[in-house]
């Protein structure tokens, strides 16, 4: 066995959310899932198919988006694993109707900082072990910093 690690590519004013699915047409139903819940988000979803033809499954409205999620998904490599990348929307406004997404089995991170997939690969393919998602914790937030990131949430429109 080996381990590999693969940094995510996450286009620029873009979130991505990784995650194991397990069906051929998870693709649609995330695009679907994508345009009923923000209709203006800009957005691509690739889906490493592991039987069958074993092909990446791509569904997409904008095409950077759509190179990139078809990249990180070839360069991930393990089977039903989908990249979600999103713009115009954050993952806040679509995890819970990704997990209400009949095929989805699990939510491996969702993002905007750097991230890399830390896999296993074995004769037979690949295995996502987990995901670094950011850096180190830099020490523990001030009252200052506490009152700042409550203004903020408010700010942008989460609390009254």
């Amino acid at each position: 066995m080996d381990l590999l690690s693969v940094r995510l590519e996450i286009p620029k004013d873009a979130n991505l959310i990784l995650e194991q699915s397990h069906f051929i047409k998870t693709a649609e139903d995330l695009y679907e899932v994508v345009v009923n819940s923000v209709p203006s988000a800009k957005f691509a979803v690739a889906f490493n198919e592991a039987s069958g033809p074993c092909l990446v499954r791509v569904e997409s409205n904008d095409d950077e988006l759509r190179r990139a999620a078809l990249s990180n998904a070839e360069a991930i490599g393990a089977g039903y694993v989908f990249v979600l990348l999103i713009r115009q929307a954050y993952p806040l406004n679509l995890l819970s109707r990704v997990r209400d997404c009949y095929e989805v089995c699990t939510i491996l991170c969702a993002t905007a900082t750097p991230a890399e997939v830390i896999l296993a690969q074995i004769e037979q393919g690949r295995a996502v072990l987990g995901v670094v998602d950011g850096t180190l914790p830099k020490g523990v937030e001030s009252l200052e910093q506490s009152t700042q990131r409550r203004e903020f949430v408010r700010k942008i429109g989460y609390r009254l």
